[in-house]
């Protein structure tokens, strides 16, 4: 039977601010920002782009330790809104990048719209840029930290139309007048910090626009691709740990005159699961540095599409097989519904699949590379 994946190595908190189990999102940033641990998602700095083994560690190391709510609100912060605020600059960005990295603040990347979240060139969420201000209007749904957040880094349209080049990003502080949040009616994922934000004629200096004026979409695609290594990265930490989980209980669950573990059907049920999430990390180690380092689209896609199929299979799978157990408070039911973002958030499975149907060509080449010179 093949192995589980190997785990991260331990990341060492200190004991007494290392929060609780039940700990929330920004909770959690916060303690990590104070130990230090979030620089390690990054090559030097968040500039320099992400460093897949240390991103893989930290979501691992997060997801081992709390909730499935507390590592999504990381995660969005690490691999996306953190380094899409440093393609910006002056003084406003920096103190925001300076605080957010040290825990002292969480950061909001509000992209998805109230049109459909895959669809960014129809949102309505505008900005008026004049040469000295900005004007916000619009509403943003369904966002990562909202209701825990100090800024939101809104995306934005500066021209009508569909154009990629219409798309601006916008830093605005949460306190900003004009500025209205409320949770989302979920408690899935309450301890992300979800929620609504409506921008009412929210007014600010030009300082806040983050980076220049039209690049709001090429520079979210270049990012977007490193969300979905995330997410392929957190769920191979994800599944491992669950399968580990549920391989423990089968171990010590009597059955018969032996356990549930020495029954050949479970066994195989169980073995299949291990092998699709070793596929899954196969992946993330082919791709993890062509994505991160050269934002490669394709395999980012490939990733997604991967992770959104692997992740709700094998925490279903597990589900079964934990029983009527598993409908316990914080048990693999609830972990399994919370998994199911994982094929929805970040682009939908169907959605990247027609991004991955677009390279075929690309790809079957690929698959043909050898490292064997004959």
């Amino acid at each position: 039977m093949p192995e589980l994946p190997p785990p991260g190595p331990a990341l060492p908190l200190p004991g007494p601010a290392e929060p609780p189990a039940s700990a929330t999102g920004a909770e959690v940033w916060a303690a990590l920002g104070r130990a230090g641990h979030l620089a390690r998602a990054y090559r030097g700095s968040v500039r320099d782009g992400v460093d897949p083994d240390g991103l893989a560690d930290l979501l691992a190391a997060i997801d081992a330790r709390w909730s499935v709510p507390a590592t999504l609100s990381a995660s969005v912060q690490l691999a996306t809104a953190l380094p899409v605020l440093a393609t910006g600059g002056g003084a406003v960005v920096e103190r925001c990048l300076h605080r957010t990295l040290h825990g002292r603040a969480t950061l909001a990347l509000a992209a998805t719209d109230t049109t459909p979240g895959t669809d960014l060139t129809a949102l309505r969420t505008e900005v008026t840029v004049e040469e000295d201000a900005v004007t916000v209007t619009g509403r943003k749904e369904w966002i990562t930290n909202a209701t825990t957040a100090e800024s939101f880094l809104v995306l934005a349209r500066h021209r009508p139309g569909r154009h990629f080049a219409h798309f601006t990003w916008i830093l605005v502080p949460a306190d900003t007048p004009g500025t209205t949040i409320r949770p989302t009616p979920s408690g899935l994922y309450a301890g992300a910090g979800t929620g609504h934000v409506s921008f009412d004629g929210v007014r600010l200096d030009r300082s806040h626009v983050v980076g220049r004026a039209g690049l709001g979409l090429p520079v979210f695609a270049r990012h977007i691709a490193v969300e979905r290594l995330a997410g392929a990265l957190w769920g191979v930490a994800l599944c491992r740990r669950v399968l580990a989980d549920t391989r423990h209980r089968l171990i010590h669950r009597p059955h018969g005159e032996g356990t549930l573990w020495s029954l050949g059907h479970v066994r195989q049920r169980f073995a299949a699961c291990l092998v699709r999430v070793q596929e899954l990390r196969a992946l993330t180690d082919r791709w993890a540095s062509e994505v991160a380092q050269r934002h490669d689209l394709p395999a980012a896609a490939a990733l997604k599409a991967a992770a959104g199929v692997t992740v709700p299979q094998v925490l279903a799978e597990c589900a079964q097989l934990w029983g009527a157990a598993g409908f316990a408070d914080g048990g693999i039911q609830e972990i399994r519904a919370q998994a199911a973002l994982f094929g929805i958030g970040g682009g939908a499975t169907e959605v990247v699949l027609d991004t991955v149907a677009d390279s075929a060509e690309r790809l079957l080449d690929d698959l043909g590379r050898k490292d064997v010179d004959w």
